[in-house]
């Protein structure tokens, strides 16, 4: 599995310029805690959806797609899944939102799974 990643802290800077944060966590992890605006898209369904999942979220052609689960291996997975879609340039954030929370970003609790 190759492909480009960046840290937590580059994450947020790409997010503010644009790129949308893509969360493949299951639902209860998300619910637990994940970074604001996260889009939530579990692997199992970009495994079974590949590219068409990003379309039904509404996440734009020519977007750039940061992946991010909880240490940055489910979105390895979801990075090399995706890897033959041209319209996307996806992006794996090193270290998942375990690195996101040692860096001392903001995270989200929902509490409960959606």
């Amino acid at each position: 599995m190759g492909g480009e990643q960046v840290g937590p802290r580059e994450a947020v800077q790409r997010i503010n310029r644009g790129a949308v944060l893509v969360d493949v966590r299951e639902p209860g992890e998300f619910a637990a805690g994940h970074a604001a605006d996260a889009v939530h898209l579990p692997l199992g369904r970009i495994r079974a959806q590949g590219a068409g999942a990003l379309d039904a979220c509404s996440v734009p052609e020519g977007a750039e797609v940061l992946l991010v689960c909880q240490s940055g291996m489910r979105s390895r997975i979801a990075q090399s899944s995706l890897a033959k879609d041209a319209r996307r340039r996806y992006v794996n954030v090193d270290g998942g939102m375990a690195a996101w929370a040692a860096s001392g970003l903001p995270i989200v609790r929902s509490g409960r799974a959606p």
